[in-house]
């Protein structure tokens, strides 16, 4: 059974940073490219941020990029999103996804909500102004 896990939300004031995780089992986790989405209350889910196979290429909202970092270790299974000067927009729930078979991350392109493959249940941030 796969299962993707976030991890290390909270609340915290504006400013402040936050890292967030996900684990993955279940699926050969170097084999996908990953993926964080946000979906504020009353808002669209949006693209956060995602990172290919191998670590290489990433790709980061315009509304995030300088702020936040992806990275992963497949040797954990672990995908992780430092947070740095969070403010009070990137109040939400956070999302970790596998990305689709064929799909990948690279510079512009983010990995496509449609065609991810599995979801985790999200982890709250709420950044305090």
């Amino acid at each position: 059974q796969v299962q993707v896990v976030e991890s290390g939300g909270g609340l915290v004031q504006t400013g402040g940073s936050l890292r967030l995780s996900c684990t993955g089992s279940g699926l050969t986790f170097a084999d996908y490219p990953m993926g964080w989405f946000r979906q504020a209350p009353g808002k669209e889910r949006e693209g956060v941020s995602c990172i290919s196979w191998s670590g290489v290429s990433t790709s980061y909202a315009a509304s995030v990029k300088g702020r936040f970092t992806v990275s992963r270790d497949n040797a954990k299974n672990t995908v992780y999103l430092q947070m740095n000067s969070l403010e009070p927009e990137d109040t939400a729930m956070y999302y970790c996804a596998a990305g689709g078979q064929y799909d990948y991350c690279s510079g512009d392109h983010m990995i496509s909500p449609s065609l991810v493959g599995y979801w985790g249940h999200g982890t709250q941030v709420t950044v305090s102004s």
